[in-house]
């Protein structure tokens, strides 16, 4: 059953108007935001680098126990 462009329309109105009570912003159409922020690499770094440094110490914990 399809749905109609007027239902969609108003269901995805209902959803701006609600985001909006929240002070919530919703802008699709901003292309400056694509990519990722010199902050998003570095914690990406970040949580690697303590995965993979932790993870040696981890497996030869488990061989320890096992």
């Amino acid at each position: 059953m399809p749905i109609s462009e007027e239902i969609a329309g108003a269901n995805l109105n209902n959803q701006n108007d609600t985001a909006s009570d929240y002070g919530v912003t919703m802008n699709f159409d901003n292309a400056e935001q694509q990519g990722f922020s010199t902050g998003d690499i570095l914690w990406a770094v970040g949580v690697w680098s303590v995965i993979l440094t932790l993870s040696p110490v981890i497996v030869f914990y488990m061989l320890m126990v096992a």
